[in-house]
């Protein structure tokens, strides 16, 4: 429910972009702004790894931090990519100054992240790594048909999505039912959710205001 409540593919910035309403200067300031989020993901996904106990579970959150980090098509080298396939050299994405909203939502994945109950970094990565398998296919879709954005590099990032985070948020969403036994624990989960779902709902309100795109222009 609380995912639901802040469900990405609803935020204006995404139906709009399904929409083909964007300029080329709203996306490329989106991929600035999201890139820190990205960027930082692989730290969340470490961090929720060395707080867990069970052997097992442990395991299937390091295959996340792998694929996530290993090799020269890490997952923030592609977003990276794709900010290219927009136009934008790598030293505009990493190189500036980024809204309150993104350095908040940075802030509350590590801290959900850190906390020493696992269930609430793996509810985190849930709630977030659920959503995005759908909302990937609509970027692929809208950058095709209203940017004409068809280049591999450009999209990988979103192609590798689509299918790795069906697998992540499954084993995220059972590893949760599995260590989620007491009535604090399963608040944690939803509380955590819930705030991580949030986070990233504001980012892209940020990204909204500075560019202002207007509730009209978003509908």
């Amino acid at each position: 429910m609380v995912i639901r409540e802040h469900s990405l593919l609803k935020h204006p910035f995404y139906q709009a972009w399904q929409g083909g309403l964007l300029s080329l200067e709203d996306l490329r300031h989106y991929a600035v702004q999201y890139y820190p989020h990205v960027a930082q993901f692989p730290r969340y996904v470490s961090a929720v790894h060395s707080n867990i106990s069970d052997p097992a579970l442990r395991r299937l959150v390091l295959e996340n931090l792998i694929e996530e980090e290993r090799g020269e098509n890490n997952h923030p080298e592609l977003w990276l990519r794709f900010a290219e396939g927009l136009g934008l050299g790598r030293e505009e994405v990493t190189g500036v100054l980024v809204q309150p909203e993104t350095l908040q939502c940075v802030r509350t994945f590590m801290e959900l992240a850190r906390k020493p109950n696992p269930v609430a970094g793996l509810s985190a990565l849930y709630a977030y790594e659920s959503q995005i398998p759908a909302v990937s296919a609509t970027k692929i879709q809208g950058l095709r048909d209203f940017y004409g954005i068809t280049q591999d590099s450009a999209v990988e990032f979103f192609r590798v999505h689509e299918k790795a985070d069906v697998r992540h948020s499954r084993q995220e969403r059972d590893a949760v039912l599995s260590l989620a036994v007491s009535e604090r624990d399963r608040e944690e989960a939803i509380v955590s959710a819930d705030k991580a779902s949030q986070a990233v709902w504001k980012l892209l309100d940020g990204v909204v205001r500075d560019r202002h795109i207007s509730a009209a222009c978003a509908a």
